[in-house]
């Protein structure tokens, strides 16, 4: 079971890359997870360009989640919604249709008390009109600084959830395979 994790956040010390690389410590045999190493990497999105001479740097993000069974994304709230470079990923990723059907299970944290729930409104509305087929709880990290330390979630009321979030894109992973095969059939 593949899953290819997408960080919304290009800091260096961010609670969303600490979720996810929490996220990889609790992955286990056969569950296999890759971080995308940076967003940033990707050019501005423009039609004309992904029409006629697609970057290589995009097939290549095209190609991971193809080949993931689920997407696990991690996002900041940045002015309500999420950050420019997540939005940025999402609209090279729609012309390829990579995402039609795909699990996603969405977590956002923050410092905020109220743990990104706008960014992760948005993230669902926009990834439900890409054909995804978003988890319905999310998790949401309140005041996220309290509980990371090292780069790691800390907290162990936290980690039992993002373990449950985890589960529950196993089972959306393993429904979806079992759709398919019924339909193939």
């Amino acid at each position: 079971m593949k899953v290819l994790a997408l960080c919304g956040s290009l800091r260096s010390g961010s609670l969303n890359a600490a979720v996810l690389r929490s996220a990889a410590d609790l992955f286990v045999e056969p569950w296999e997870i890759t971080i995308e190493p940076d967003l940033g990497r990707l050019p501005f999105f423009n039609a004309d360009v992904e029409e006629n001479d697609l970057p290589e740097i995009v097939a290549e993000l095209r190609a991971r989640l193809g080949a993931s069974d689920g997407l696990l994304i991690a996002t900041p709230e940045y002015a309500h919604g999420t950050s420019g470079v997540l939005k940025n990923a999402l609209e090279w990723l729609v012309g390829g249709g990579e995402m039609a059907d795909k699990p996603v299970a969405l977590v956002s944290a923050s410092p905020a008390v109220t743990g990104g729930d706008r960014a992760r409104a948005w993230l669902t509305e926009t990834l439900t009109v890409m054909g995804a087929n978003v988890l319905p709880d999310g998790l949401r990290i309140p005041q996220a600084t309290r509980k990371v330390t090292d780069g790691r979630l800390a907290d162990e009321p936290t980690l039992a959830a993002l373990r449950h979030l985890l589960d529950d894109l196993a089972q959306a992973v393993t429904r979806a395979r079992e759709e398919s095969d019924a339909f193939a059939s």
